[in-house]
């Protein structure tokens, strides 16, 4: 499990591109038959990923949490970006076709991701987070969240949001996930932009071609930097920090948040003016 410390808006005005980089990006996170791990001091967050090829890959113990199981005091949240493949959750097997989801509650114990063909391996990634409560395990399927259509055309930002774990449709303890699909021809995501002080956030970027990269804008409004990112790369937002984007071409996200609450519109607008 690799380890990220927290940061603060006064230190991160000195960053340099290699510091950036180090502190916030996860470029190597798929590995065939490896699981990988990134926990973050930022509301204790952790990314991760598994991408069972030729075999099939457990969950880590709680060895690196101090806990029996990875579970023990956690909940987890996954997504797959890969083929078809399964995750057992204690005996109980559940089928994840490509975007398919799944919540697992605190108090799991045996965690098991396959595919269900070696040669197209599923890709699942995940995110994690404390948890003081056990809430049901559910499988979730894109065609069942609830969605919601933002931006236009015209402002390059044409994109629909799908809810996969939040209030009112799979609950959990405190995390929070989605997946955000631009339209064609659109390349920004949360622009105009904002913060939200009571939630911190990882993004996943995807289906992006070989040769294109995206441009993740980070940092207070009035000192903003920002993160050069690939496919399959994730980048760990601070709550202080304002968290948009823009491609070469278009891709798709998954978002996941932790903290003190889980109201999807506790948002903090950045006037246009004020970023610089």
């Amino acid at each position: 499990m690799e380890l990220r410390n927290a940061t603060n808006p006064i230190d991160f005005r000195y960053y340099d591109t290699t510091r950036l980089r180090q502190e916030f990006l996860i470029e190597d996170l798929f590995h065939p038959d490896s699981v990988k791990t990134v926990y973050s001091h930022i509301d204790r967050i952790i990314t991760g990923s598994a991408v069972p090829a030729g075999k099939a890959l457990g969950l880590p113990s709680g060895g690196a949490l101090h806990a029996k199981s990875f579970l023990e005091r956690r909940e987890l949240g996954v997504i797959n970006i890969g083929a078809s493949g399964s995750v057992t959750v204690d005996g109980k097997k559940y089928s994840l076709r490509h975007k398919d989801g799944l919540y697992i509650g605190s108090g799991a114990g045996d965690v098991v991701f396959e595919s269900a063909d070696a040669n197209s391996p599923a890709m699942f990634y995940f995110n994690s987070a404390p948890a003081h409560r056990s809430c049901p395990t559910m499988l979730i399927k894109p065609e069942d969240c609830a969605k919601v259509e933002l931006g236009s055309q015209e402002e390059s930002n044409h994109r629909t949001i799908c809810k996969y774990i939040l209030p009112g449709q799979v609950e959990s303890c405190q995390l929070v996930m989605g997946m955000t699909n631009l339209m064609p021809g659109n390349v920004w995501n949360t622009m105009p932009c904002h913060t939200h002080d009571r939630r911190m956030e990882v993004y996943l970027y995807f289906n992006l071609d070989e040769n294109a990269v995206i441009f993740h804008y980070m940092g207070q409004p009035s000192e903003t930097r920002h993160i050069v990112v690939r496919n399959r790369q994730a980048v760990i937002s601070p709550s202080w920090s304002i968290h948009s984007a823009s491609g070469t071409k278009g891709y798709s996200f998954i978002w996941g948040m932790v903290g003190e609450n889980q109201a999807f519109d506790d948002m903090d607008a950045v006037p246009m003016q004020d970023l610089k």
